[in-house]
């Protein structure tokens, strides 16, 4: 029992011999009408106390998560020649936005243990418990590809720039169709797949300027919103009618 603690102090010590110094290039994304997309730089550096431990070398992973949100996805068949919704699961709650960088391979730098405590690769950041429709999972690696396709999910393997065990970056891209909210920005350090630090920050993203007007008038005042939408539609169609009219002439 006594050589039991001892390890586990040996081995909590080890894991505070080496911590995130963390750094962003921003921690704040504004959102407006010309807004096409954004990168984020995450920076640091690994502070230690003592020399590098031998063994496995040190590894790196960042994850930059937006708000979580729940889902349905649904299974379409073939019937009597017309496509219809047949099976469907509800997922509790999946980021709108989720990537994923690594120094190496993730299944290689990182053990099925540690991902399933951390929720770090994509499908253990999507939570979809409770469902008991067989196949369950094909649903849920439907709506990963979905997404990927989006460009909303990304796993970036080899993305993560560590220099002389000491010195890490990586630039993660922000497509334009963000959903507003904090994104969680996480960053281990793995040895042997093994996590032994992390680190946690929050980059806000929001509407600003005549989107966040626009946003606040349809979501407050849906009917004023409606209107004004139906009155510039009709003087877009007059001036388009208008403008047609003289080019005959």
């Amino acid at each position: 029992m006594i050589r039991l603690a001892l390890l586990l102090l040996a081995l909590a010590g080890a894991a505070r011999a080496e911590e995130i110094v963390l750094g962003l290039s921003q921690d704040e994304v504004a959102i407006t009408a010309t807004f096409d997309g954004s990168e984020i730089l995450v920076f640091g550096a690994v502070k230690r106390v003592a020399p590098p431990p031998d063994g496995p070398p040190l590894e790196v992973i960042v994850t930059v998560s937006g708000p979580l949100n729940p889902a349905t996805v649904r299974r379409k068949e073939r019937r009597a020649g017309i496509w219809v919704n047949t099976d469907a699961i509800e997922v509790d709650a999946a980021p709108s936005f989720y990537a994923v960088a690594s120094t190496g391979p993730l299944d290689e730098i990182l053990s099925a243990t540690e991902d399933l405590r951390h929720a770090v690769s994509i499908p253990r950041a999507i939570r979809a418990v409770g469902n008991r429709i067989e196949g369950s999972a094909e649903f849920v690696a439907a709506l990963i590809r979905i997404r990927e396709e989006m460009g909303l999910y990304e796993r970036l393997d080899g993305a993560v720039d560590l220099e002389q065990q000491t010195l890490f970056r990586t630039s993660v891209a922000l497509p334009a169709n963000l959903v507003e909210g904090n994104y969680e920005t996480r960053i281990f350090l793995t040895r042997g797949g093994a996590v032994i630090d992390r680190y946690e920050t929050v980059i806000g993203v929001q509407k600003v300027g005549i989107e966040r007007w626009l946003y606040n008038l349809a979501q407050e005042r849906a009917a004023l919103y409606g209107l004004l939408s139906l009155l510039l539609a009709m003087a877009a169609g007059w001036a388009a009618s208008a403008a047609f009219s003289g080019m005959r002439r």
